[in-house]
């Protein structure tokens, strides 16, 4: 008798926490200040960085009490993960994945074709859902996903945001793909001043973006907001290289590594880092390459030709090795190339920062990187095709590993101190927040009961 009274106690306390679990979710999700859908291509398991930032931010949004729906595609880049659970949910944060796979993913005409496909199953997304949220967020993977919020608002009045991780078409016309008076071009522009005039806001990430952006339509200049990219010092954290796994397995901690992490593509500088590396050919010091791209490859290629024996490439990681590649080096590498500055910004520079490693920028003498990195007091900024000043700050460094570590714990702090996913989700959530909010949920747990 005792046996089934303890049975049937348990079972009642079971059932009590189960209803009292789905009340407080229920007590949490209607208490939400508001309710933000955010549209992307790209969300891990993808390791697109455009992907890795929007997780880290909405999650960091369902931590300020605003309920999160991300609806994004299946994996495109992920390493072996072809296909990801068509929904998750964890507290206020909510995936939901397109069940479509993408395919030619790393060709220019496949990514235009799943850059089409996924602008047509959002658009059907945000046509059952609209009703279902306040407001939506639309970042620029694809290039022309904001033209969905544009048809949601002419339909149902739906805010919506714009987020430019890059400049449309200027990164094509920068490039050479389109002309500048291509009938494509025009219409582009066309839809980015219909799409732009109509949003709620438009966030981009520097201030020579504005600048690019308000000298071709002035008209919503009062619509933008400057909010950098950020990185998670909890997560990324400085060590030393001989306290490094990956350092010592790749051979980096054995002498000054000068170290370029993630994409190396058309918009990068890589002209300049390749006259550095011939220049320091015969030095103490080993360049690594992490990542791909386009140039990436035509970097391993050159190398390959000259015979430089002072250089290694290395594929992406996994994202739980990132920790430790950031920090396995003496300086890190970031670059933009010529005639792109404003059309796009590394996003890789935060996590240099997070991780307390040196910086060398090539960039234009006019851009953003220069102030950032001058007032963090965190390395220095050289001009496209300066090589050769490039090289003797190498020399520089790796003559002087004290200076170096000084430089890298500066912007450390400074990233610190303005840099953080809680600091940059703050300036989100004041852009993204509706007119009118409710009140904050009480401070309640069902893990308390």
């Amino acid at each position: 008798m005792f046996k089934l009274s303890n049975f049937w106690a348990i079972e009642v306390k079971n059932l009590f926490k189960q209803t009292f679990q789905e009340n407080f979710k229920e007590l949490v999700q209607a208490n939400a200040n508001f309710r933000l859908l955010i549209v992307t291509q790209f969300y891990p398991p993808d390791y697109a960085a455009t992907g890795q930032l929007i997780q880290e931010l909405s999650t960091q949004l369902s931590k300020e009490n605003i309920q999160v729906s991300v609806f994004t595609g299946q994996p495109g880049y992920a390493f072996k993960q072809k296909q990801a659970p068509t929904y998750e949910e964890n507290g206020l944060l909510r995936i939901k994945r397109s069940r479509a796979a993408q395919f030619w993913s790393k060709r220019v005409r496949g990514k235009t074709l799943n850059g089409i496909f996924f602008c047509v199953r959002a658009l059907l997304h945000l046509l059952r859902s609209a009703r279902k949220n306040d407001i939506v967020l639309l970042t620029t993977a694809p290039p022309f996903l904001s033209t969905v919020g544009y048809i949601a608002n002419l339909l149902f009045k739906l805010d919506y945001v714009c987020l430019v991780y890059d400049l449309y078409p200027e990164v094509a016309i920068e490039l050479d793909i389109i002309s500048p008076e291509h009938p494509i071009t025009k219409l582009w522009h066309k839809l980015n001043s219909l799409v732009w005039q109509r949003s709620k806001k438009i966030v981009v990430l520097s201030d020579t973006m504005k600048e690019r952006i308000v000298a071709r339509h002035p008209q919503v200049a009062d619509k933008i907001s400057i909010i950098h990219n950020w990185a998670n010092a909890d997560w990324i954290v400085p060590m030393a290289k001989k306290h490094n796994w990956f350092a010592r397995q790749h051979g980096m901690d054995c002498q000054f590594t000068v170290l370029y992490s993630g994409n190396l593509g058309r918009c990068h500088d890589l002209e300049t880092i390749l006259g550095t590396i011939k220049l320091l050919k015969k030095e103490s010091v080993r360049f690594v390459f992490i990542g791909a791209g386009a140039k990436h490859d035509l970097c391993r290629q050159t190398v390959a030709e000259l015979k430089l024996n002072n250089c290694i490439f290395l594929p992406y990681q996994d994202r739980k090795n990132l920790p430790y590649s950031l920090t396995a080096c003496d300086l890190a590498l970031v670059s933009i190339a010529p005639g792109l500055e404003g059309v796009v910004a590394p996003s890789k520079l935060y996590g240099i920062m997070a991780a307390g490693r040196a910086i060398a920028a090539i960039c234009e003498p006019h851009s953003y990187l220069r102030n950032l990195i001058s007032d963090a007091n965190c390395g220095a900024c050289f001009d496209n095709n300066s090589s050769e000043s490039l090289a003797e700050f190498i020399l520089t460094l790796s003559n002087n590993p004290r200076k170096a570590i000084e430089l890298g714990d500066a912007g450390r702090k400074y990233m610190e101190q303005y840099f953080t996913p809680r600091i940059i989700a703050k300036q989100y959530s004041e852009v993204l927040a509706p007119t009118s909010q409710s009140a904050f949920v009480t401070e309640l747990s069902p893990n308390n009961f």
